[in-house]
């Protein structure tokens, strides 16, 4: 096993097998990177779209194919092959299958853990622990940036995010154009989800804003309602650069004893009638 910085395939942190498929993952501070064999005959529609819904492969791949090759059709009608040697980035929106005799074998940087399927919760009105996720000052850094390189950073971004989301059972909602919301089924996995994002954010030279509430939701299609959300909201608001706000509620359904907490104080809520007690969890 590696450290937070170097790792390797032969004892991997995680191996996923689906049909004709694995997926060997190791996970550095922020990143998911995999090797994955996909066997002759191997189609993404055929073999994992049963266990993720749509029509298209939702998800960037970017990555160094090693041998053996596959044919890659994007949802705007152009098609390639990727061959050993090449490095690609195929963007959301794509089928894709083995050609030949050989397995196709990849190692992928950007989006190695985000095509696994994502557990339905089976009900319109769950429990769930929410996170809000929010740059610093996104104005001044696109800005500063200029639309090209603030696209490519937030596309980059985004996909980190995801790729911790996943690792962590995660579910992302919607991203904000600076932000995201997304649910879990854990606090535990929520707080230390929301840990490697601050890490990350570190690594990457920005700055969070984090907030975590539980509490019962809405299902609504792909999005969310309920009470519940607009306290989270209310929450990140609260939140100062760099810190992981919590409310009680979150705190209070955690067992594990390595998160430490300063006590925030009770804050006045817009909407709400009742102050809410917060607590910021320790770097």
């Amino acid at each position: 096993m590696g450290s937070k910085f170097t790792s390797r395939f032969d004892e991997p942190d995680e191996v996923v097998e689906l049909e004709m498929i694995r997926s060997e993952l190791v996970y550095l501070e922020g990143l998911s990177v995999s090797r994955t064999v996909h066997q002759p005959g191997w189609r993404w529609s055929k073999h994992v779209r049963p266990h993720v819904g749509g029509d298209w492969c939702q998800t960037r791949h970017v990555g160094l194919a090693l041998s053996g090759a596959v044919h890659v059709i994007l949802s705007t009608g152009d098609e390639f092959d990727l061959r050993e040697g090449m490095v690609a980035d195929v963007p959301p929106g794509h089928d894709a299958w083995v050609i030949g005799d050989i397995p196709y074998v990849d190692i992928t940087w950007t989006g190695a853990r985000t095509w696994l399927p994502i557990t339905d919760p089976g009900t319109d009105r769950v429990l769930a622990t929410i996170l809000f996720v929010d740059i610093v000052e996104s104005t001044s850094l696109a800005r500063s940036m200029g639309d090209d390189h603030w696209a490519d950073f937030i596309a980059t971004f985004d996909a980190r995010v995801r790729e911790s989301l996943a690792r962590h059972g995660g579910r992302e909602i919607k991203t904000t154009g600076d932000g995201t919301l997304a649910i879990f089924t854990g606090a535990g996995r929520a707080v230390s989800c929301a840990q490697t994002l601050r890490r990350l954010a570190h690594s990457l030279g920005i700055r969070l804003r984090l907030a975590l509430h539980a509490g019962e939701i809405d299902l609504v299609g792909r999005d969310i309602r309920g009470i519940a959300v607009n306290e989270a909201a209310r929450i990140l608001a609260a939140a100062n650069p760099d810190e992981i706000l919590v409310s009680a509620t979150v705190k209070g359904l955690l067992s594990r004893t390595d998160f430490g907490w300063r006590d925030r104080g009770r804050h006045e809520m817009k909407g709400f009638a009742e102050p809410h007690q917060l607590f910021a969890l320790d770097p």
